[in-house]
C-alpha cells in the first residue's frame, strides 16, 4: 500500500490518558487517528488511606500521651498534655483531609456522549451515564470510556481490486460511519485496536465482492452507487462486537494508468465527437435556418400567385357577370318579344275565336233553313235516282210443274242469260219462270254432254 494510501486510511485506536484530555481526544482525535475509547490515567491510588492511618497514629498518640500525663507530676505532666493536646489536633486534622481527599477521589465526571464503564476487582460491574457520579467504593474505577453517540468517520481505500475481467483497479475508496451501541460488548469482547483490523478486512472483503461483479468499463459507476447491500452485510458482521454501520458510500475509484490512458482518449475521442456533433448541429440549424427562410420566400411568392389568381379570378367573374347580364339583358328582349308575340297571337286568336262563334251563332240561326234545304235536295236526288234506276228482273223459281232445280249449274245459266233477256226484253217485260228456263237450260245442257 502506498504512503497516500496509507494516509487516506482511518486508523481506530484507543489511547490512555488524563480525565482533562479525554473530550478532545475523543472529539478530534490524535494526529488522523480516530479514538473511540479513552483509558483513564488514573491518580486515585490509596494514598487518601495515609492521612486515615496518620490520624489514627495522632490520636493513639494523644490517648497515650494523657494517660502518661495523669500518672506523672509536675512539669512531666504538663508535656504530656501539651502533647496529647497537639495528637489530637493531628489527628482530627489528618482525619478531616483524609476524608475530603477520599470525598475528592471518588467523584467521576462522564463526558455527554459518552459511556464509562466501571470495574470493581478487574470485572466489569455496571456503565456510566453522562454526568458526575461518585465511586465510594475503594477498588472500584472507570477503566474505559466509550463514546456511543459520536457517528465515526471512517474511510478504507482497498488497492489492486480486480474487476469481472481480472483487471485489477488501482484503488477504491470506501467510506462509512459508524456508532458504538454497546460499550461494555465493544471493549469486552473487541476493543478498539482489533476493531480496525476486523473492520478493514471486512471492507476490503466487500468492496471486492462488488468490484468483482463490475466490468472494468463501468468501474466508474461504482462512484455514488447504492451500496445498502454492503452495509447489511456489515452490520450483520458487526453486530456482535456493539457496533452499527449508519452510513456508506464509494465517493472515489482509481483506474490503472493504462486503463486511465484509454479512458482518456476515449474521452477525448468523446469530446471530439461531441464538437463535431456540436458544429454539426450549427450547421443542420444553418441550413434549416436557410431552407426556412427559403420556405418563406415560396410561400410569400405562393401568396403572391394566390393574390394574382384571386384578382384573375374576380376578374373572370366580373367578366362572367357582365356575360350573364348582356345575356340576360338578350333573354329578357327575347322574352318580351316572345311575350309580345304570343300577346299578339293570343289576341288574334280570341279575336278569330270570337269571330267563329259569332259565325257558329249565325250558322245556328240559319240551322232550319239549311235542314229545310238538304231535305228537299234529298228529294231531289231520290226523284232523279229513282228515274235512273235499272228495272229489276224477277225470276220464279218455283216453275209450273213443281219441281225445282237448285242446282248451282242453274245458277250460272241463269246468270249468263240475265244479260241476254234484259236486252232483248222491254222495260218491264215478264220472264219466264225460272225453273223452266233453267229446265230448258239444263237440257241443253244435258245433250251437248252426251253427243
Amino acid at each position: 500500500m502506498s504512503t497516500a494510501a496509507m494516509k487516506r486510511r482511518s486508523v481506530i485506536s484507543e489511547l490512555v490518558a488524563a480525565w482533562g484530555d479525554i473530550p478532545q481526544l475523543l472529539r478530534g482525535g490524535e494526529a488522523g487517528t480516530l479514538i473511540p475509547v479513552i483509558i483513564p490515567r488514573h491518580r486515585r491510588r490509596l494514598w487518601w488511606m495515609v492521612p486515615l492511618w496518620l490520624s489514627l497514629l495522632a490520636l493513639a498518640t494523644g490517648v497515650m500521651a494523657g494517660l502518661q500525663s495523669g500518672s506523672e507530676d509536675g512539669w512531666s505532666s504538663g508535656a504530656y498534655d501539651a502533647l496529647a493536646a497537639a495528637s489530637y489536633a493531628t489527628g482530627v486534622v489528618l482525619l478531616i483531609g483524609g476524608v475530603l481527599w477520599w470525598w475528592r477521589s471518588s467523584i467521576v465526571k462522564i463526558e455527554q456522549g459518552t459511556n464509562g464503564v466501571l470495574t470493581r476487582y478487574g470485572a466489569i460491574a455496571r456503565t456510566l451515564g453522562p454526568g458526575r457520579h461518585f465511586v465510594w467504593h475503594p477498588w472500584s474505577r472507570v477503566d474505559f470510556v466509550v463514546d456511543t453517540a459520536t457517528e465515526i468517520p471512517y474511510s478504507a481505500p482497498v488497492m489492486a481490486c480486480p474487476t469481472q475481467e481480472n483487471v485489477p483497479l488501482r484503488s477504491i475508496e470506501f467510506f462509512l460511519k459508524f456508532r458504538i451501541t454497546d460499550a461494555v460488548l465493544f471493549v469486552r469482547t473487541i476493543g478498539a485496536g482489533n476493531f480496525d483490523l476486523v473492520l478493514s478486512s471486512a471492507v476490503q472483503d466487500a468492496i471486492r465482492q462488488r468490484a468483482r461483479r463490475v466490468r472494468t468499463e463501468r468501474a466508474y459507476d461504482l462512484r455514488g452507487s447504492d451500496v445498502a447491500d454492503m452495509q447489511d452485510l456489515l452490520n450483520h458482521q458487526l453486530a456482535r462486537y456493539g457496533v452499527r454501520i449508519t452510513g456508506s458510500n464509494i465517493p472515489d475509484v482509481q483506474l490503472p494508468t493504462q486503463y486511465q490512458q484509454h479512458l482518456a482518449t476515449r474521452e477525448r475521442v468523446a469530446k471530439e465527437r461531441t464538437a463535431y456533433e456540436q458544429e454539426w448541429g450549427l450547421t443542420r440549424k444553418r441550413r434549416i435556418d436557410n431552407l426556412q427562410m427559403d420556405i418563406e420566400r415560396a410561400k410569400k411568392a405562393r401568396d403572391a400567385r394566390f393574390v394574382e389568381v384571386k384578382a384573375a379570378l374576380n376578374r373572370a367573374r366580373e367578366e362572367v357577370a357582365r356575360l350573364l347580364e348582356q345575356q340576360e339583358t338578350e333573354a329578357q328582349k327575347v322574352r318580351f318579344e316572345i311575350e309580345t308575340r304570343g300577346r299578339s297571337g293570343l289576341i288574334a286568336a280570341e279575336n278569330e275565336a270570337k269571330a267563329q262563334r259569332r259565325l257558329a251563332q249565325a250558322y245556328r240561326d240559319n240551322r232550319a233553313v239549311l235542314q229545310y234545304e238538304l231535305a228537299r235536295r234529298r228529294l231531289e236526288v231520290g226523284a232523279t235516282l229513282a228515274g235512273s234506276a235499272p228495272q229489276p228482273t224477277v225470276i220464279r223459281t218455283d216453275g209450273g210443274g213443281g219441281g225445282g232445280d237448285g242446282s248451282a249449274l242453274t245458277t250460272l245459266l241463269a246468270a249468263q242469260l240475265l244479260p241476254r233477256l234484259a236486252a232483248g226484253s222491254p222495260a218491264g217485260g215478264h220472264v219466264p219462270p225460272a225453273g223452266g228456263l233453267l229446265r230448258a237450260v239444263a237440257a241443253e245442257g244435258h245433250g251437248a254432254d252426251e253427243e
